[in-house]
């Protein structure tokens, strides 16, 4: 039988929570913060750290938090297609030296240096290099919304950035897939080197469909849907499409499900009423989804059972975290041709981790690579990450960004 979700308790919750989210927002803008910095911090208020409110009597029901979050990460997914739609197909393309070697130099650092700090808490190498694997999954969606606030997601750090994280995802995806082949080298269909090779076939298959649906068959699709007397037929058709790549990502490619969003939101990219879908994608997706995903953040982590031990681990796995993806993606931005604030601008906004990371925690827990003080740590440093990478993007850019962004393209 299915898990019953009591519909009151759920609306009521739904309710508060977008409260609280643009409650903190506000108070962020009011000290001239990032409003998304407000609605991270109202989710560590209401979730197991503080008041937990999933053990309130009038929210303690079965299914409610599962469901909750999985909303929230249905914002993920909008958020990373409206970002696709903010960026022109050959802008895009472009960029790729960029991309490429900074998404390549971002997945190597953390896998090094997180191997070497965190070695000597349990001497096990294979856990050692787990936890590397678990740094080196980036989360743009922060960044993406950051920049869209800057008015920079089109500008050239902007596109870098977000060819970066899908470069990072496909390349710290398969180091999972390595890694599992080497310690696991029985382990049936996943293991070994056939596992290895079917892996990386699946990743690359999906990325070349994706891409020639895209550019090729998204655009002539909405034009004759726009054409058609349908009640909104291309607002549906743009929900269809991330919601669509979103999932086959992950569940044909291997890929997370944001690479899928954004491929689609790219490819609608290349439609003449990219801007009109994007203004009326706006309101349900910074009204409703994005926002509970930023809170759900907070849901997720429960500071509380942090030992002396585990707070010391934490505060090396943060500062870990943020050093690899700066150092890493910044230098590999330099080196494929930024300039060096250019450079240190995609750096910054690669430090912020997210769901992926969450869930190769999560794989690590039940498979015994990690501790649960190491799993408390790493939630614990996807909150931090995530509330410090909007300030510091936002202040690499500086208050004028907007402005000067706007002159530039005059």
């Amino acid at each position: 039988m299915g898990t019953h979700i009591h519909v009151p308790a759920l609306v009521l919750l739904l309710a508060m929570l977008i409260i609280a989210a643009k409650a903190g927002a506000w108070l962020s803008l009011r000290w001239h913060q990032p409003a998304i910095l407000g609605e991270l911090v109202a989710g560590l208020i209401l979730g197991p750290s503080l008041l937990n409110v999933f053990s309130w009597p009038i929210f303690n029901h079965q299914g409610l938090q599962e469901t909750v979050l999985a909303l929230g990460d249905l914002g993920v997914i909008l958020l990373m297609g409206m970002a696709g739609l903010e960026i022109e197909l050959e802008e895009f393309l472009n960029n790729h030296q960029v991309s490429l070697m900074a998404g390549t130099a971002g997945v190597v650092m953390p896998i090094v240096l997180g191997t070497i700090i965190t070695y000597p808490f349990h001497h096990n190498l294979s856990a050692s290099i787990y936890m590397g694997l678990v740094l080196s999954a980036t989360s743009v969606s922060i960044s993406a919304q950051t920049l869209l606030e800057l008015g920079r997601l089109r500008s050239p750090e902007g596109i870098a950035l977000l060819g970066a994280a899908v470069v990072d995802d496909i390349l710290a995806l398969l180091a999972l897939a390595v890694f599992t082949s080497v310690v696991n080298p029985g382990g049936g269909a996943g293991g070994g080197v056939g596992g290895l090779a079917i892996a990386l076939a699946r990743m690359m298959l999906f990325l070349i469909l994706a891409f020639l649906l895209a550019r090729a068959v998204l655009p002539r699709m909405a034009t004759w849907v726009q054409n058609q007397p349908v009640s909104e037929g291309l607002m549906a058709l743009a929900f269809v499409a991330i919601l669509a790549l979103a999932g086959a990502a992950e569940e044909l490619g291997g890929l997370a499900a944001i690479t899928g969003a954004f491929l689609a939101g790219l490819g609608l990219g290349n439609h003449p009423a990219r801007h009109m879908v994007f203004e009326r994608l706006r309101p349900a997706a910074y009204g409703f989804f994005v926002p509970l995903f930023l809170v759900g953040v907070g849901l997720r982590a429960d500071l509380r059972t942090m030992s002396l031990e585990g707070a010391v681990f934490t505060l090396l796995l943060i500062a870990v975290a943020i050093l690899s993806k700066l150092i890493g993606c910044g230098v590999g931005a330099w080196l494929g041709g930024f300039r060096p604030l250019q450079a240190w601008r995609v750096g910054l906004g690669m430090i912020s981790r997210g769901e992926v990371g969450l869930i190769l925690a999560s794989l690590g827990l039940s498979a015994g690579f990690l501790q649960p003080y190491e799993f408390v740590a790493v939630v614990a440093m996807v909150v931090a990450t995530t509330l410090i990478t909007p300030i510091l993007l936002r202040w690499s850019f500086g208050p004028r960004s907007r402005y000067e962004l706007h002159a530039a393209r005059e």
